[in-house]
């Protein structure tokens, strides 16, 4: 079953949990407000102030309905009670009401230059729970955005994770059946390390079976888009995309941003992931389009479009990875591909042959997928951006 996220409707102070199959029941939410007291009943009408009050009263079940506002952050927002696969604890904002998490004055935002974060204070918001559903935030200016440890099947949608002092959404340690949907996640940046690892999502350092990335957004932060650093299981990543990553936009000295649109893999030595990257876009980042950065896995990318990166479109050629590339399209890349050996190539834009430049395909303006999302959270449709003039059947449809 393909969960989509949860929506949150309040009527008459009930807060209407939609299940992504259909199924809804009433509940008495949590509800938090800016001008609310934590020691109010949590009600709509005597509301909580802090999410972190709401989060503790919280169980399996439980709704949490934030209203409206900027939370300005004095300590991050710990998840540590789980719920249950079959009553998961909600939080999401009230209605359509924007809700801003503000994590600047966390004192772990401001860790100096090689400086490290202590563990619990990563995140604006560190959850280390399972069963989760959590939507419709925006979460700014944190150490690490959102940041999910041991983590097992949560529902993570419509966030946004911008301007964070670490990666904007970071899954790590044993996390299993997590899928993060509808995430834009852009302008997350590292002083403490002049670059080298604020990525725009992290899904790293750990191992899980069944997570997956879908619709999500990964564009100008200062390392890597997408980033599988030493994570052992295959994630799945699709209808994605990630562009204009790994530029010092910051003026870092030393600076030490890789710039890759999709890192899938790396370490000393690199774990084998089979990790599946398909119909998803990497364009104008600063380095590789797609890079197996020496994951020696049998990665599978098909359906993918890489456009004027400064590297190589695709660059998969570890030794021994065995990895699949099929239907893929580069398009004015620094090279197009870099494929070894052991890797299975067929039916890409290097394999048909022919010029493959800007002038390939129907449009190579970007306004069309980097404008607003649908009002479900949806990506913005983009019928002709980097679709081939001819209908050669390769590379991705938005």
């Amino acid at each position: 079953m393909r969960i989509v996220g949860l929506s949150i409707a309040v009527v008459l102070g009930a807060a209407i949990t939609t299940a992504p199959d259909g199924a809804s029941a009433a509940t008495s939410p949590v509800v938090v407000a800016v001008d609310g007291d934590d020691s109010a009943a949590g009600t709509l009408d005597a509301p909580l102030r802090t999410i972190q009050e709401a989060v503790d009263r919280a169980g399996p079940g439980d709704v949490i309905a934030v209203r409206g506002g900027t939370y300005a952050l004095v300590d991050n927002i710990t998840i540590t009670t789980s719920g249950e696969a079959s009553q998961p604890i909600t939080l999401g904002a009230y209605q359509d009401e924007q809700v801003v998490i503000d994590g600047e004055a966390l004192s772990a935002s401001h860790t100096p230059v090689g400086g490290s974060i202590p563990r619990a204070e990563r995140g604006a918001i560190h959850q280390e729970a399972s069963h989760w559903r959590v939507s419709d935030l925006e979460i700014v200016n944190g150490p690490y955005g959102y940041y999910c440890d041991s983590c097992d099947g949560n529902v993570f949608s419509r966030l946004t994770t911008r301007d964070n002092y670490e990666t904007g959404f970071q899954l790590q340690g044993d996390s299993s059946d997590n899928q993060i949907i509808d995430l834009d996640s852009f302008g997350n940046r590292d002083p403490r390390k002049n670059g080298e690892s604020a990525d725009g999502l992290g899904i790293k350092e750990g191992s899980g079976a069944g997570n997956v990335v879908r619709g999500v957004r990964l564009w100008n932060n200062v390392d890597d888009g997408f980033d599988a650093w030493k994570f052992a299981s295959p994630v799945l990543v699709e209808n994605t995309i990630a562009y204009g990553n790994g530029y010092n936009r910051w003026d870092f000295p030393d600076f030490a941003g890789d710039g890759n649109g999709f890192k899938l893999g790396g370490g000393t030595p690199a774990p084998p992931a089979g990790h599946t990257v398909r119909n998803s876009m990497a364009f104008e980042n600063a380095k590789h389009g797609v890079t197996d950065n020496g994951n020696p896995g049998a990665l599978t990318l098909s359906g993918n479009t890489t456009f004027a990166n400064s590297g190589t479109g695709f660059d998969a050629d570890t030794a021994g990875s065995h990895a699949g590339l099929s239907a893929n399209l580069a398009v004015s890349d620094g090279r197009p591909a870099a494929v070894g050996t052991d890797t299975v190539s067929s039916g890409n834009s290097w394999d048909i042959g022919g010029t493959w430049n800007d002038a390939s395909v129907l449009s190579t303006d970007p306004s069309a997928v980097t404008g607003p999302r649908t009002a479900g959270g949806s990506l913005p449709s983009a019928p002709a951006f980097l679709v081939p003039r001819g209908g050669a059947s390769v590379g991705a449809r938005l």
